[in-house]
């Protein structure tokens, strides 16, 4: 890592994501190389290097960018008075309407980026997950009493494995389309928040019921 403070570091380190970002809204994973990351910024490929030991570390990074916003927004959920499930549903749909990046990263790329990263690394991305898995937890504990322990984890450990399948439902592309009608497969059109919110309602209900 080069000398210097950490603000400029995170700077730099900031100027690479955010290039790596705009590339990856056209391009594919495996398309982006360091070296056209590089070409969006001020740095050279060699200096790249010096914050970020893989190409998956700068898409690790991002994603855990993506995941420290959605906590930004899950905190602002959990900060109001009170919600009820269908209010609590919505919320939690529109916030994850905002994170295309984060849930395209999700689906598609977090094996290749977790075995290619440092542990360092891999690390630091897991806390900003954790957050976003805690803040979760507290805002069904403030909502809604009924559900204790055991029904918050299953929500939990139902609702983000659930977040793996949500880009891949709501962003077909022409050739998937043709492919899945050519095998008569007729697939319903869906959204990121009309997935989320009808998920949700139907993990507290069965909460509720339990």
């Amino acid at each position: 890592m080069p000398k210097g403070s950490k603000e400029l570091t995170d700077l730099r380190k900031d100027e690479i994501v955010a290039a790596c970002d705009k590339l990856y809204a056209t391009a594919s994973f495996g398309e982006i190389t360091i070296k056209d990351i590089g070409r969006e910024t001020s740095f050279t490929r060699t200096s790249i290097y010096n914050y970020f030991a893989t190409k998956e570390e700068i898409f690790l990074a991002l994603f855990a960018r993506e995941y420290t916003r959605w906590g930004d927004a899950l905190e602002e959920i959990g900060s109001r008075d009170a919600m009820t499930e269908r209010e609590f549903a919505e919320a939690i749909a529109h916030s994850l309407e905002e994170r295309q990046t984060m849930l395209k990263l999700l689906s598609m790329n977090l094996y290749d980026m977790e075995c290619m990263s440092r542990a360092s690394e891999l690390a630091a991305f897991k806390f900003s997950y954790k957050r976003a898995l805690e803040l979760v937890k507290s805002a069904l504990v403030k909502f809604f009493p009924y559900m204790g322990e055991s029904e918050v984890t299953d929500f939990v450990y139902s609702f983000f494995p659930f977040m793996f399948g949500i880009y891949p439902y709501t962003h077909t592309t022409e050739k998937q389309t043709e492919a899945m009608r050519r095998a008569g497969i007729v697939a319903p059109r869906c959204t990121v928040f009309g997935m989320v919110s009808g998920m949700t309602e139907k993990l507290l209900k069965a909460a509720k019921e339990r």
